[in-house]
């Protein structure tokens, strides 16, 4: 019989944590959270210092009843959930819980799971921290005062299903500011002019054209620009200054979640929620086979620098063992964290270099390694020498104009040859240069005049997006995945070209908070509510006050929204089209769709059509043909938005996924050939497009009838299959489905998509993962004889 019992978040972390602690020990998994506000009313009583209501999540009773009764049999309880604020809240529940069955309930912590960070924190357990549940609990009661007032507002006033958030309404005004800047925005023109010159040995070089007369030029059409060009034709190069020093490129600190997610997305081309998914993996434990199952990452939702000393010490003996003495600083690189940060958490890094890139590399997948290998190098190259370069700036003279060249050379690589970093702000025009002295003479070779545009500030990635909530102080670490996918999954906003793109609805709603709860949708003012639960969690701030200051204003601005909120369900906007069907004026209104224009004889007359007249996005039809027939494509609107349509309907039923370019314009596809070959024909891969929109082919499809299929990140869970992948199908009518790649040898399928988590009531090795709109997102077991089913909240 076990002595103690040890509850985690997760069936991973439970395994590994129980080959560290051996028999006498007892560890299970609470899924997550136990408890939470109720889920069909507000569960808080603002009148009685917002006494909040939790209650015990459907999906974890049977969960708990287990829990209970291990409890009942220990000696001793100890609590292992993550180190933040959700952790310590799900310990505070916990406790609540199972206190009534053991008194001996105790918080243990460690930032990484290894055998010396889990015995070290067993050994020195310590109180749950009641400020980090306060201000768990302040967060968790703000949400639900924010989203359960204001949803059902926006409900009656625009449309049902519609949410509003804390933190995702000011990341979705913050894409929509962007979109409306974009879309304000007026190029203007400009020219530049670079000259080609030689010196008295090689190799040539390019100056660009910076100064007339000693002052900075602006060139704004071709007339100017060639006015310019005439007095450089003739003119006398001459080395006019020459300013060489030596600068030095220091390396960044390790890893904070943000940035983590940043380099992951830039480098890897990984969206933010598979980052987090592949880190948790990493963090949680892999097998290493003699080595056993072990977290090879520490915690990876952090905003700290920190490194511990040890840490420290072993990547310092590394540096000097791998790249040398020169190296090496002659003490440790500190780096500080930004205002705010939680310091008791560390830096993401490796919990041991022993686990070199190549001891874990046959443990781990493409994705696990590539991570890791980030997460490693970034590490090491943290605590290196800054690279040394020797830089040399040219002023060039020519007759009353000046010209500029920079030059640069690499001396000393120090921590780039860890990590390659890329460089910020470095000299445009930065290239190899010839041996120069002042007043030298050179020869000119060419004149390279170019005209260009201003271009708009560019639409956020998840990249930036990430780095913009972050150094505006919105969300912390473990919010940005899902802020991002809420924006996605409620039609806020959409990704073309792995960029945000605000919904016509995304818009709307918008401009509607806005306009009455300017308060909640600013961002200082959604950044200050961030410092006040910092507060919180440091003792500064009852969580109580910090509510009631929200409180007290929110509850002025909703009793006036109510009120004062344009109706935007019953409002009709006349324009100057003339019905078809009856030669009334159309109006425009809202319906489930989005915008259209209706007859102002409704109901006498049903005519409806899309709005025509509002630029590219609205126009009924585009300069594409039918594939299949060759009429001309027509733009549709369904449940899920427009789409692409034969005009030819209902003959022929083609249609296609609409897509956008950078300028928000309707974009007509074009197959991208790929260096890929098909390993049927042997012709090259290509980008489609097909009704459910892109897909890898051979580039003769149909002809060739090879599809690519795309891979989840996991191997096929079936025992028998030893090489297969789970891949994405599609059904005749576009439902995807998930199945093994080497069908049909192997005849695994699912409709839900499967998780790299095994069932922790029986053998199987995954778990399926399915996800409504009513129940959220839950994870159960495809076992038939096996009935584990739990909810998971996002």
């Amino acid at each position: 019989m076990a002595k103690s019992l040890v509850i985690v978040e997760s069936p991973a972390k439970a395994k590994t944590i129980l080959k560290f602690l051996g028999s006498g020990y007892l560890v299970k998994a609470s899924m997550g959270h136990v408890k939470d506000l109720p889920k069909r009313k507000l569960g808080v009583d603002v009148n009685k210092s917002f006494k909040a209501t939790y209650e015990v999540l459907p999906g974890r009773k049977k969960i708990l009843d287990e829990l209970k009764k291990a409890a009942k049999k220990a000696d001793q309880v100890f609590l292992a959930p993550d180190p933040d604020r959700e952790g310590e809240a799900i310990c505070y529940h916990l406790s609540e819980e199972l206190g009534k069955v053991n008194r001996n309930i105790f918080r243990v912590m460690f930032n990484e799971i290894t055998k010396r960070a889990v015995l070290a924190g067993i050994q020195n357990p310590q109180p749950i921290d009641r400020n980090r549940v306060d201000a768990q609990f302040a967060r968790r009661i703000l949400d639900r005062l924010m989203g359960y007032k204001i949803s059902p507002l926006l409900w009656d006033k625009v449309k049902r299903g519609l949410s509003a958030g804390r933190v995702q309404s000011v990341a979705l005004r913050i894409i929509c500011e962007r979109e409306k800047e974009i879309q304000a925005f007026v190029k203007e023109e400009y020219w530049t002019v670079t000259a080609n010159l030689q010196g008295e040995s090689p190799p040539p070089f390019s100056a660009k054209l910076t100064k007339s007369n000693g002052k900075k030029i602006n060139l704004g059409n071709q007339e100017d620009t060639d006015k310019v060009l005439a007095g450089l034709k003739t003119a006398e190069y001459r080395v006019a200054r020459l300013t060489a020093k030596e600068k030095k490129r220091n390396p960044l600190p390790p890893f904070i979640t943000s940035k983590l997610q940043h380099d992951a997305y830039g480098k890897l081309g990984y969206t933010v929620r598979k980052t987090m998914m592949i880190a948790q993996r990493l963090y949680e434990g892999k097998d290493l086979g003699d080595q056993g199952t072990v977290g090879l990452i520490t915690y990876m939702r952090t905003d700290s620098t920190r490194t511990a000393p040890e840490a420290l010490n072993q990547v310092r003996e590394h540096i000097e063992t791998a790249y040398g003495k020169d190296y090496l600083p002659q003490s440790p690189n500190l780096y500080k964290s930004r205002k705010g940060a939680q310091e008791a958490h560390e830096a993401i890094r490796p919990t041991s270099l022993e686990f070199s890139i190549d001891a874990v590399r046959p443990y781990l997948n493409r994705d696990e390694l590539n991570l890791y290998q980030l997460i490693w190098s970034r590490f090491v190259a943290s605590q290196m020498q800054p690279a040394r370069f020797e830089t040399t700036t040219v002023d060039i003279s020519a007759g009353d104009y000046t010209l500029r060249v920079n030059g640069s050379v690499q001396t000393f690589p120090g921590f780039l040859l860890a990590y390659k970093q890329e460089p910020e702000g470095e000299a445009e025009g930065s290239e190899a240069l010839p041996p120069l002295k002042k007043d030298q003479l050179l020869k000119l070779e060419k004149l390279n005049p170019k005209q260009h545009f201003t271009q708009p500030p560019p639409r956020f990635s998840e990249a930036s997006l990430v780095k913009e909530l972050e150094e505006n102080g919105i969300g912390r670490p473990s919010t940005y995945a899902s802020i991002l996918s809420t924006l996605q999954n409620r039609d806020y906003a959409r990704k073309e070209q792995n960029h945000f793109l605000p919904t016509e609805l995304g818009i709307l709603v918008t401009d509607l908070l806005v306009e009455n709860f300017a308060d909640l949708l600013n961002v200082e003012y959604t950044a200050r509510m961030e410092e006040k639960l910092d507060e919180i969690e440091n003792g500064k701030l009852a969580w109580s006050d910090a509510l009631k200051d929200f409180h007290d204003k929110f509850a002025k601005d909703l009793k006036r929204a109510e009120v004062m909120m344009r109706n935007v369900k019953r409002e009709e906007i006349p324009t100057d089209q003339i019905c078809s069907k009856c030669g009334l004026k159309m109006v425009k209104k809202w319906g489930r769709f989005g915008q259209f224009l209706a007859c102002s004889g409704y109901p006498d007359c049903k005519n409806t059509q899309e709005p025509e007249g509002e630029g590219d996005s609205a126009k009924t039809t585009i300069e594409e043909v039918c594939e299949k027939c060759g009429m001309a494509m027509a733009i549709k609107r369904g449940r899920f938005g427009q789409f692409l349509a034969c005009s030819g309907y209902p003959n022929c039923r083609n249609t296609k996924k609409l897509k956008y370019d950078k300028d928000g314009k309707i974009q007509q596809h074009v197959d991208k050939i790929l260096d890929e070959t098909c390993p049927r024909c042997k012709k090259n891969l290509a980008i489609k497009e097909g009704r459910f929109g892109e897909f890898k082919a051979c580039r003769d499809y149909p002809t060739c009838k090879f599809i690519k299929l795309k891979e989840i990140g996991l191997d096929c869970p079936h025992k028998e299959c030893s090489s297969g992948r789970v891949v994405e199908r599609r059904s005749k009518r576009g439902k995807i489905f998930f199945g093994c790649s080497e069908y049909p040898k192997c005849e695994f399928v699912s409709w839900y998509r499967p998780i790299e988590k095994p069932c922790p009531e029986c053998d199987r090795a995954y778990l399926l993962e399915k996800i409504t709109k009513r129940d959220g997102t839950t994870h159960f077991c495809d076992n038939k004889p096996c009935k584990f089913k739990v909810a998971v909240n996002d």
